[in-house]
Order: structure tokens, then sequence, then C-alpha cells
């Protein structure tokens, strides 16, 4: 092989190399983001946990205790709930002392809310239609 060739064949391989690069990243930003959903998803279908979840929204921040008491839940079953709600993103912490505050993360919701806003355009489009039909079979 000679020199002149090598030069124009590494190029290509380097094309080829980004693109290829590109497409990865992007699978993998996809499947993230469709882990992150899932993840919120999965954490928030246990209606308990999802009940633990909607005291914190409540208040501005809460311990383990304060949440513990009055829930009908041992202390033990709601640390394991919080805990899967911190790795969902759903809380944040802040430790203090023998205490930690629990408090909602509004950003945890944004993959919810995004995946959930591709379908209000769908619906919003259907109810269009379905509007203009009506109209129609009026006149």
């Amino acid at each position: 092989m000679r020199v002149d060739e090598l030069r124009v064949s590494v190029p290509r391989k380097i094309d080829q190399l980004v693109l290829t690069n590109a497409l990865v990243m992007a699978n993998v930003s996809a499947m993230i983001q469709a882990t992150t959903i899932d993840a919120v998803m999965r954490t928030l279908a246990d209606p308990t946990r999802r009940a633990v979840f909607e005291r914190i929204v409540r208040s501005k921040e809460i311990t383990v205790a304060a949440l513990t008491r009055g829930s009908g839940v041992t202390q033990g079953a709601i640390s394991q709930h919080l805990k899967s709600l911190k790795q969902a993103g759903l809380i944040e912490d802040r430790p203090e002392g023998r205490n930690v505050h629990y408090r909602a993360d509004p950003k945890g919701l944004v993959p919810l809310v995004d995946w959930m806003s591709l379908y209000a355009v769908f619906w919003r489009e259907r109810f269009g239609n379905l509007r203009t039909l009506l109209k129609e079979i009026d006149s």
C-alpha cells in the first residue's frame, strides 16, 4: 500500500467512526430517557409510595419520623419507599444531625411530563378533528 492510499482511507474510516459514535450516543440518550421514565412510573405505581411522595410534595420538608406518624406504615417501610423515590430522582434529602429532611425535587417529574406532553398533542389534534366533524354533521 502506498502512503497516499493510506491518507485517503483513514479519513473515510474516521468519518464512519464519527457517524457510528453519533448514532450510538443518540441511542444511549434515548435509552437513558426511557429508563428514567420507566423508573419514575415504576416508583409512582405503588400506592403507598405515591402517598408518601404526595405528603412530601405538600410539605416544604419532612422527616422520616413525621412521615411515619399517622401513616400506618413502619419506619422501615417508609425508609424503603424514600430510597426508591430518591433513586428515581423524585426527592432530595438534607441531613441535619440525627434527622434527614426530605423535599420533592420537581426536576424528577420532567421526564414524565415530557412523555405525557407528546400525548397531549395527540389528543388535542384528535379533539380538534372531532370538533370539525361534529360541526360538519350539524350543518
